[in-house]
């Protein structure tokens, strides 16, 4: 287990805090940590599974203003570290990525007043004309709270085994089952808060006729996605061939 923690800690810190220095690639989603992270400790599948369930409950939170969404990628890599190696039920852990998340998030927010205090040196560096200073503090700020991070994550893994395995061998077979149910609810959440970002009137239409070709045509969501993809070409008409508009010469001599 001391490996395999170590593992987990060290790819936490490089798809959380090394994707925003590379460019946010977003490659510390869950639908791209959890199948990673699941292929790392040899069992893609159980990874591929978890990454949609946990990405459809995240799929609406995002950063917007000063909102700041549950850690996903901590709940990613340590409801796939449960599972895999713990055995842990995926219903249960998906009923736990929330939970996980927002306690993660907690921790950041101790560290902020210390990331703000770094910032205002931004300004200073800025008029200097020292790229060398900003450089090196963007890549401070981005990376001294990665040990801590490192370390949360190890233990919660090496330590948090054996509480898992004995929450899972202690609480009562309806109360997980009410977990399971739960997990089942949570990812209609994340698409209602996506919704939330995205409603529009103009788009209800589209939202019930996918609903309806899923519950009741028994289309799968790939067959609806490439329905949608269809209907939005149509809609923006990237194939029509529009032409030119013709240029009248000669307007300025026109007597008429």
């Amino acid at each position: 287990m001391l490996v395999q923690s170590l593992i987990c800690a060290a790819f936490y810190v490089f798809v959380k805090f090394f994707d925003y220095q590379l460019g946010t690639l977003y490659a510390f989603r869950p639908i791209v940590v959890c199948p990673l992270l699941g292929l790392i400790l040899g069992d893609l599948q159980t990874g591929l599974a978890l990454g949609a369930s946990i990405e459809a409950l995240f799929m609406g939170s995002v950063s917007i203003g000063a909102y700041i969404p549950p850690d996903a990628t901590s709940a990613g890599v340590l409801c796939t570290a449960y599972v895999i190696l713990l055995g842990l039920d995926t219903e249960v852990a998906v009923g736990l990525a929330m939970p996980i998340g927002t306690l993660v998030l907690a921790l950041s927010n101790l560290f902020q007043p210390i990331t703000n205090w770094l910032l205002s040196f931004v300004p200073k560096f800025a008029a200097e004309g020292n790229g060398a200073k900003l450089t090196a503090l963007h890549f401070f700020i981005a990376l001294y709270v990665a040990p801590v991070y490192f370390a949360v994550i190890f233990f919660a893994v090496y330590l948090g085994s054996d509480a898992v395995a004995w929450i899972t061998n202690t609480i009562p077979e309806f109360v997980l089952n009410g977990f399971g149910a739960a997990a089942n609810i949570l990812p209609v959440m994340g698409f209602a808060m996506l919704l939330r970002l995205i409603y529009r009137k103009e788009l209800l239409p589209f939202l019930f006729l996918g609903f309806l070709m899923t519950s009741y045509m028994g289309v799968p969501v790939l067959g609806v996605s490439l329905i949608a993809i269809i209907i939005a070409v149509l809609m923006l008409g990237i194939f029509d061939n529009k032409p030119a508009a013709a240029q009248i010469e000669g307007a300025d001599d026109d007597d008429f």
